[in-house]
């Protein structure tokens, strides 16, 4: 319920270059830590995901975003979109939404990933993003550790053409 709007099945994934201070899941950092995501994982991920009470699925880590996570959590969240369409999918990233769509990519090694992060995004419900900032720790916030993350509603923030903060 601390990972988004309703009962959620969470899934943390590991790699992050952040290095926020203070960070809550350090131990994720490492992109060789945690668990193999393999069929049975996934099998377990969706029976979760597919009981009525679930409002859906939340990726956090780590980061989500991290390069060697990037085609693993494309192809989860195209396989959610199709066999589970009402479930929302909710999104924390060290990045900033910004990071991807309000700016150009100039770097030709990051053009890869950088749309395959958008695609990410593009079918995600809610993006909470921005760094962790220790000095900006609120506890009083929804969903979000420091006053500088947004809680974006990416579905209304792609059609509108800037940034929707999702409903509180």
């Amino acid at each position: 319920m601390l990972n988004g709007d309703g009962l959620r099945v969470v899934l943390w994934l590991s790699g992050c270059t952040h290095n926020c201070y203070k960070c809550q899941n350090p131990q994720t950092h490492n992109p060789s830590s945690g668990i193999l995501f393999d069929e049975k994982a996934e099998e377990e991920l969706f029976s979760e995901l597919g009981k009525e009470y679930i409002s859906g699925l939340t990726l956090t880590g780590g980061d989500p975003l991290h390069e060697n996570n990037l085609d693993e959590v494309l192809n989860l969240v195209n396989k959610i979109r199709l066999l589970l369409p009402t479930k929302t999918i909710w999104l924390y990233s060290g990045y900033k939404f910004t990071d991807f769509f309000d700016v150009p990519i100039w770097r030709a090694s990051e053009i890869k990933n950088n749309i395959k992060r958008k695609e990410i995004i593009s079918m995600c419900d809610v993006m909470v993003d921005g760094k962790y900032i220790d000095k900006l720790r609120d506890v009083s916030l929804h969903w979000r550790g420091s006053s500088n993350q947004r809680v974006i509603d990416v579905k209304q923030t792609l059609q509108k053409g800037g940034i929707v903060l999702w409903a509180t």
